[in-house]
């Protein structure tokens, strides 16, 4: 029989009921005044006890009685899930503090910026059967579209007739629109002219 200060020396019994039941008896003021000196909210504090006996079940093979007493190595496991949670505070404060600095959507500007993703979605489709236009569509397109010559004038620039850049254009727009031969048959057609 132990006297009422002395601790005891051998590896803490926790793969029993029992034994776990007899060792947090044993402990469980000397980790909740260890606690409690570090945590003033006393929910907080609850939790991190019983996270501190979790921890000590888990790691009870690791104990090693030459090292110290059992109350010092419950003592440095202690230590270890109290800075963990630290850590997780900080981590949450910086996050905390990274979206503060961030101005909420609302649904009207979650609206928007879905349009102008959808518009930038087209854009992007229209610039890519814009560049799988054939050379002499994409000229003449280009030439009367973006550079605003007349067709008349877009013929002068090309060396052709003007009937040839009104057809020219005409198969331009249907192939932007998707409705018209693909980028190969453009080709075909316009060696055939």
């Amino acid at each position: 029989m132990r006297s009422p200060g002395q601790q005891k020396t051998g590896p803490p019994d926790l793969t029993t009921h029992e034994g776990f039941g007899a060792f947090y008896e044993e402990h469980i003021d000397a980790v909740l005044g260890f606690v409690t000196r570090r945590v003033a909210d006393p929910h907080l504090a609850a939790d991190l006890t019983a996270d501190i006996f979790l921890a000590a079940m888990g790691s009870a093979s690791g104990y090693r009685p030459n090292r110290g007493a059992p109350i010092a190595w419950l003592f440095g496991i202690a230590r270890n899930v109290l800075s963990g949670h630290a850590r997780g505070l900080a981590r949450e404060s910086g996050a905390l503090a990274r979206l503060s600095g961030r101005r909420l959507l609302e649904d009207e500007d979650v609206a928007a910026l879905e349009e102008r993703i959808d518009a930038q979605r087209a854009f992007r489709a229209l610039a890519e059967r814009h560049a799988a236009l054939s050379e002499p569509l994409r000229a003449a397109l280009d030439l009367v579209v973006v550079d605003e010559l007349t067709p008349a004038e877009a013929a002068q620039a090309l060396g052709v007739t003007q009937a040839t850049v009104r057809v020219r254009l005409h198969r331009a727009r249907r192939a932007l629109r998707g409705t018209g031969p693909k980028a190969g048959t453009e080709t075909q057609l316009e060696a055939a002219r």
